[in-house]
């Protein structure tokens, strides 16, 4: 359990003005702590790259210090847990994505180190046929043990996590407001539910209201907590295409339900596919095998090489590049290979097919 006084300066150090997560972890690293920075002095705090007079003397003369009194007295109040970057109970997935939270304020019962985690995103305004995928591939799921991670709105999202519940799988909210509320209050009654396995998390402090502006800071959290990205209904411009990118932007698989082309809750997930940012799945048997989360137990369901197959020039290359090194990112693959990555994603995907390598998540390869 984190020392109140410790906490203390963990919650001052998220409330200092035009200090952002990446600059906040620098500060600790270089002070050693996040006490520790409070108690530089500024000429000291000047000395690390990009903090200026303006941000060490905020610092140094600690007026954040009063708030993050008060915010540390709702914590204990409101029975929330907070998590700092450097504890052992941090997201491990989160902790790769350079913006992460420095702090993250929990409720429920939630292990976000799950050996499996899986984000579903969607429309609010979702229809009969989104509603009915969600909840058949949230009940394939099942035998994965997978953690659900979405954000409580309603559509799709909310969906997610009731199908969680009523399949016995763990399932965290990502909200963007503090936990002195719930938006949408509707949803209370299965947050209290989610409480007893999973629960909800945020970034935000007591007092901060659900503004538009706050969903796309949400949405990183989102994305960063899970192995892959699973988009159910999306309209051509929407903030669940921003959490898609995001996931994209951290390396991590997403993938997207296909939809009619004259449904515009379809355009974005048919978007995402065509511009091959990501993989096409209709049920959950899909992502089980694109994420390689067979049971244990189960008959694997990886294709065995063929003998004798003939590749082209380029799928050579990039075979010999997986001989030489293994288990690879895409990104090196097709930076080796001097491939752009559309051209590389297209011709792993048929060395796939023919039984030649093997997708696993975090969008790396290894051979077959």
């Amino acid at each position: 359990m984190t020392a109140p006084n410790e906490l203390l300066y963990q919650v001052a150090l998220t409330l200092l003005p035009g200090v952002g997560d990446i600059s906040a972890k620098k500060l600790v690293a270089y002070c050693g702590g996040a006490e520790a920075v409070f108690k530089q002095k500024k000429q000291h705090l000047m000395a690390i790259p990009d903090i200026g007079p303006i941000t060490a003397g905020l610092i140094a003369g600690q007026d954040v210090l009063h708030r993050a009194e008060e915010e540390v007295a709702f914590i204990e109040k409101k029975n929330i847990t907070p998590i700092f970057y450097l504890d052992s109970r941090y997201p491990k997935r989160l902790r790769e994505c350079e913006d992460g939270p420095v702090l993250l304020y929990t409720q429920g019962n939630t292990n976000f180190n799950n050996q499996r985690v899986l984000s579903i995103v969607g429309t609010r305004k979702a229809t009969e046929y989104g509603t009915k995928i969600t909840e058949q591939i949230v009940e394939a799921l099942t035998p994965t043990g997978c953690l659900i991670v979405s954000g409580l709105a309603y559509g799709i999202d909310i969906t997610a996590h009731k199908a969680a519940l009523q399949n016995g799988l763990p399932t965290v909210g990502i909200v963007a407001h503090g936990l002195d509320m719930l938006y949408p209050s509707a949803h209370r009654k299965y947050v209290n539910k989610m409480l007893d396995n999973g629960g909800i998390a945020t970034d935000f402090m007591s007092g901060t209201q659900p503004d538009k502006m706050f969903f796309p800071r949400r949405n990183r959290i989102i994305a960063g907590l899970a192995d892959a990205t699973l988009v159910i209904e999306a309209a051509e411009k929407s903030g669940t295409l921003i959490t898609a990118d995001l996931a994209v932007g951290y390396n991590r698989d997403v993938m997207a339900v296909p939809g009619s082309v004259f449904d515009e809750f379809s355009i974005g997930c048919n978007k995402l596919i065509r511009q091959n940012k990501a993989a096409l799945v209709t049920n959950g048997d899909d992502i089980i095998a694109h994420m390689n989360w067979e049971p244990e137990g189960a008959t694997k369901r990886n294709v065995q090489p063929r003998l004798f197959v003939e590749l082209t020039t380029e799928e050579e290359a990039l075979v010999a590049i997986l001989k030489d090194n293994g288990t690879t990112p895409i990104d090196e693959i097709g930076f080796k290979a001097g491939f752009p990555p559309s051209k590389c994603s297209s011709l792993l995907f048929t060395l796939e097919f023919k039984g030649m390598v093997k997708a696993l998540p975090g969008k790396r390869y290894e051979l077959a």
